[in-house]
């Protein structure tokens, strides 16, 4: 994805990029620019092959769900290696080589490169209509131009995971603020000097991402012909400070997140907290399982003077965009519309771990109302009614860039860096902003700063 934009084609992905930005007026509040036709059925007599590429666990069950339904459309999965851990390479060789699936995995971060790299089909025709469906701001992670290119499929919305036995035995509310989680941390220190509230996971991108969506400005946008980044911000340099000071106070563990010691910490009750993404709660039943009963979820901290709830998704979520090239861009549609808000389906996802729903109407789905593997394990709390919240919460006008693999392999560096005491982490977003413009360039791309 490194590679220099042709001009012609650069001038035609500015325009779609600032037309995908201005939404009020090109997708009309979500809605496409087209009336969608009747999706594809397929004739029964000689299906139709969808090839489909996912690295979802368990996906296959709803693969063969929808070709039990839908005999007129025979779906293939293969099964690849994540996205950022060479699926998207592979996907991409794919679209240029001609060979590549029907429709793919690919993330709301992911999609602005796809676009940029010609890799995804327009599928107005057969989805503009789908736009009620589905959670405003994760549906417009696939329209560009008023254009739909992928329908959503989940996301990761932000929520604290906390030890409420353990918070309770110290007196600590789950904190409400971010002077409130502060003041929590300092608590928990004095109480137990073996233990912390929560890791700075420098190790993690999309967390780091999440914490500066969550304080409000954005950090890309197109402004007439150019690209702006902002990432340098008041907004985000508020969350800098707050958690130079977290890790100045040692009042924060500095060791990776989903790391065999982060693992260990969790059984131990050495972390007692983790601002996570909807899925989180797998992982933490998976690896504290003799903690079961002593978690409770809360909404993410909010900081001080907002005038409503916010919060913000790890690293978007995931799609199922149609890549170019496809010759059944309207059975690919209709598998990745069932896939992604067909309560069985949905349901079938969910229990393996995808992430939260991208459909509005959740009323359906079995195991957000009850979930006899998960509720027990959070002290018998509905623990999917906070993320029903902090999805609905996540800010519709967050745009990625066309270099998201550069921006979390910059951000990480930097992270890690101030860390380690070279700088501060509001250097850390400087750098960023600057290597974001550079890798903008490269591609062509003009560029314009602000803060």
């Amino acid at each position: 994805m490194g590679s220099k934009i042709p001009r012609t084609a650069r001038l035609a992905v500015i325009v779609t990029m600032t037309a995908a930005l201005g939404l009020a007026a090109a997708c009309g509040g979500g809605a496409a620019t087209e009336p969608a036709k009747n999706q594809a059925s397929g004739d029964p007599a000689s299906p139709v092959t969808v090839k489909f590429w996912s690295w979802v666990p368990n996906i296959q069950k709803a693969v063969d769900a929808f070709n039990a339904s839908h005999p007129g459309i025979k779906v293939d999965l293969e099964t690849i290696t994540a996205g950022p851990d060479g699926g998207y390479a592979k996907m991409l060789a794919g679209v240029k080589a001609g060979n590549a699936p029907d429709v793919a995995q690919v993330g709301y971060d992911s999609l602005p490169s796809f676009l940029v790299n010609g890799a995804l089909e327009d599928i107005t025709q057969y989805a503009g209509d789908k736009a009620s469906t589905f959670v405003d701001w994760q549906w417009q992670t696939g329209v560009f131009g008023g254009k739909v290119y992928a329908i959503p499929q989940a996301s990761g919305p932000m929520g604290l995971y906390y030890r409420k036995d353990l918070f309770d035995k110290w007196g600590i509310e789950a904190p409400k603020t971010w002077d409130d989680f502060a003041a929590a941390a300092a608590t928990i220190r004095k109480k137990d000097k073996d233990a912390y509230i929560s890791t700075f996971a420098a190790n993690q991108a999309p967390w780091l991402i999440s914490l500066a969506q969550q304080a409000g400005q954005g950090w890309f946008s197109t402004e007439n012909d150019a690209w702006k980044v902002t990432i340098d911000n008041p907004d985000t340099r508020r969350v800098a400070e707050y958690w130079q000071k977290m890790l100045d106070g040692k009042l924060v563990k500095t060791e990776a997140d989903m790391s065999n010691a982060w693992y260990r910490d969790l059984q131990t009750g050495s972390i007692v907290g983790w601002i996570g993404g909807s899925w989180g709660d797998a992982i933490i039943r998976g690896n504290a399982p003799k903690t079961s009963g002593k978690w409770a979820v809360a909404p993410i901290p909010q900081w001080p003077g907002a005038d409503k709830f916010t919060s913000a998704s790890w690293a978007g979520g995931s799609s199922s965009a149609v890549l170019k090239g496809t010759k059944h861009a309207a059975e690919a549609t209709t598998f990745a519309v069932w896939l992604n808000s067909a309560p069985e389906s949905v349901n079938i996802l969910l229990s393996a771990g995808y992430g939260w729903p991208s459909i509005k109407d959740t009323s359906q789905i079995a195991n957000l109302q009850k979930d006899d593997t998960v509720f027990p394990f959070y002290g018998g709390q509905n623990i999917w009614d906070v993320f029903k919240e902090a999805d609905a919460a996540v800010d519709s006008d967050w745009r990625w860039p066309p270099v998201s693999d550069a921006l979390y392999a910059s951000i990480t560096d930097n992270a890690k860096a101030a860390v380690q005491g070279e700088g501060t982490l509001v250097d850390a977003f400087a750098k960023t902003q600057q290597a974001m413009v550079e890798q903008l360039k490269a591609k062509g791309l003009n560029v314009t700063t602000g803060g």
